[in-house]
């Protein structure tokens, strides 16, 4: 028997690599591992440290903590994000990065995971604290402040941030990291600096420290008394509505939230961390809200006296900069797990409670009560009409560069129910929201809380590790794909199926659009040849072939070429690539302005108070006009119209 004051020799890195192999995550009745593997790229600052407390391990207990390549450090990070939340936060990775470059190139992957409030461990290795060798190679000097490293960056972006300047440091900030991992309210990217002879340093490990313990994620009920005060307002509503948002997925209540609104009637707005929280034809479910919405949910947002958000942080999006909800009376109750989230939008009733049990109990409380027969008629009539357009917009044109909605229903089609669609930026998050059918709760999978571009492949795969019973499914545009494709090498290293949905149109689409819409005419968005003004709007297309270099890092490439079979094409490449079990890239060309149909959403991009283009005088005009709808926080006036 173990003696609980025995201790162990062991260096920082190995004791942190191992305390993290016995971390664990219980939900409920799920138990699961908080770290479940390290992704490291070494480099002088964790190559002795982390590095060899990785290979120490796999050789003494290999099943304890699994290592992972990674090809950018960017990319690491994003795969361990979308891992975390395909688990509902339950599990994630740890991302290793050497001193410099390699730990600041994690900052972006940082940035989308405390944006999204998913969690991911980021051990940065820092310059020496002992400063025996200043300046080391890329140590950033600052003469005013000798403290200060890059990896301080790290703090603004992080919900924990902790530098282990002596070893006896890493006990407190190993459990300080697990509280916030693993906290619904905090989580996001947690931070440990590491400096890199600290990482090598001896340490006495008490056995109480490398121990298994269990961290329970907190899903706290209503306060007394406020979901009865919820439901008299319900109760008095005549067009109430619900915006569904992440944390209805995260508090796994897609089935509490289905009960619920069956029981009432009460509709159902998506956003797009919201989506899934109910099949995209259920009666209730109207689709996707705000900027990117439908047409039957934005109609039922803009008619509603009483909203409902749920799990929702209230995005510009969401609320189409706070367009889409025009009733003068209108008010709103919030149910999220963050008070900062909660009291939004002026809230009525803020209720600081899990969503779950939140639904759970609101249904017990409002039994029996049902919201009126010509409203469920109204929303019935809506929905099916922006079904109807839906079903439009997918019909084969038999274009040799067809319609990006249409390759969507092609994907969309040979896809399986529970197949997860994955991207992050550019004009498909946008479609996707409006025209993706999800019929599974994790089966959309789109980051738009940062929307970073470069996301879409390493998330497939972070979604791909972590249910192998579901494909993957990427969807990215070229603009996307060149920001960050290297860790499809990952993929076919580890031999991870999921498949990727390359569309080609030359540029950004989705800026080029919105550089239409402010009067800016594309520039800089299409990938031409510069001409001798310096200027790349009218030079030839450059003749990239990322065809070809998706094939060179050794998946299976699909090319559709460009005839009026492409959409068939599409659909019998998406057949083999479901049946392989392999990795597949499919390329396809589109036309980027053919353009889904309009769910009558805006967004708030200024546009310039003056210019001599009379293209951007004319947006300037429409802009100012849209700005009208706009609501203050509170009361019934109008925004600023400057």
């Amino acid at each position: 028997m173990t003696s609980s004051n025995a201790t162990r020799r062991m260096t920082v890195s190995q004791a942190l690599i191992e305390f993290l192999g016995h971390q664990f995550t219980v939900d409920g009745d799920n138990r699961a591992r908080t770290i479940v593997g390290t992704f490291g790229i070494f480099g002088h600052g964790n190559v002795a440290g982390i590095g060899q407390a990785l290979k120490q391990l796999s050789v003494d207990e290999p099943t304890l903590m699994p290592y992972h390549q990674a090809r950018n450090e960017q990319g690491m990070v994003h795969e361990s994000i979308a891992y975390s939340r395909m688990t509902r936060r339950r599990s994630t990775f740890a991302c290793a990065a050497s001193v410099g470059p390699g730990s600041t190139n994690m900052l972006t992957g940082a940035a989308v995971a405390t944006t999204n409030r998913l969690p991911v461990l980021l051990l940065p290795s820092d310059t020496f604290a002992t400063r025996v060798s200043d300046p080391v190679l890329q140590q950033l000097e600052l003469p005013q402040d000798a403290s200060m490293s890059v990896n301080d960056a790290f703090k603004p972006l992080s919900r924990f941030f902790d530098r282990v300047n002596r070893p006896e440091q890493l006990f407190s900030a190993a459990l300080g990291a697990m509280r916030v991992l693993t906290d619904p309210v905090e989580t996001g990217a947690v931070t440990i600096s590491l400096p890199e002879d600290v990482q090598a340093e001896l340490i006495e490990v008490p056995a109480e420290f490398l121990a298994d313990r269990e961290w329970h994620i907190r899903r706290p009920r209503p306060d007394r008394g406020i979901i009865a005060e919820v439901a008299r307002a319900i109760s008095r509503a005549k067009r109430p509505m619900i915006v569904a948002g992440g944390g209805v997925i995260y508090s796994d209540a897609a089935a509490a939230l289905r009960a619920f609104v069956e029981a009432t009637g009460i509709p159902v707005g998506l956003s797009q961390a919201g989506m899934g929280s109910l099949t995209w034809d259920h009666a209730q479910n109207l689709g996707s809200v705000g900027a990117t919405g439908t047409t039957a949910a934005n109609r039922a947002a803009a008619q509603a006296d009483l909203i409902i958000g749920i799990g929702t942080r209230y995005s510009d999006f969401t609320a189409a900069s706070r367009t889409a909800f025009q009733n003068a009376d209108v008010r709103f109750i919030n149910i999220n797990i963050a008070s900062f989230d909660a009291f939004k939008h002026g809230s009525a009733i803020p209720v600081v409670a899990d969503a779950r049990e939140s639904i759970l109990e609101l249904t017990e409380a409002l039994t029996g009560f049902h919201v009126a027969a010509d409203f469920v008629a109204d929303y019935a009539r809506d929905k099916a009409t922006w079904d109807a357009a839906v079903d439009e917009s997918f019909v084969d044109r038999r274009l040799a560069l067809p319609s990006q909605a249409e390759i969507i229903g092609a994907v969309q089609q040979a896809s399986d129910p529970r197949d997860v669609v994955v991207c992050a930026a550019g004009s498909l998050p946008g479609d996707l929201h409006k025209l993706w059918r999800v019929r599974d709760d994790l089966g959309y999978h789109v980051e738009y809380a940062f929307s970073c571009m470069g996301y879409e492949i390493a998330g497939g795969i972070g979604v791909a590790r972590a249910d192998k019973t579901r494909d993957a499914i990427v969807m990215v545009g070229d603009g996307s794909y060149l920001m960050m494709h290297s860790e499809i090498v990952s993929a076919v290293a580890e031999g991870i199926k999921f498949i990727i949905v390359l569309i080609q149109n030359h540029g950004y689409a989705s800026i080029g659009h919105l550089s239409e819409d402010i009067g800016s005419q594309r520039f800089g968005t299409l990938y031409r040849y510069q001409d001798d003004e310096g200027n790349f709007e009218k030079g030839e297309i450059l003749p990239i072939d990322l065809a070809a270099n998706a094939a060179s890092y050794g998946l299976d490439v699909i090319s559709i070429e460009p005839t009026a079979n492409a959409i068939a094409d599409l659909s019998a490449a998406m057949a083999k690539s479901k049946a392989s079990n392999r990795a597949t890239l499919i390329h396809i060309n589109n036309d980027p302005r053919l353009y889904a149909p309009d769910g009558e959403g805006w967004w708030d991009v200024p546009v310039a108070a003056v210019s001599t283009l009379p293209s951007t005088q004319k947006a300037r005009a429409e802009y100012l006009e849209n700005r009208t709808a706009q609501r203050p926080l509170l009361g019934r006036g109008t925004a600023d119209r400057l």
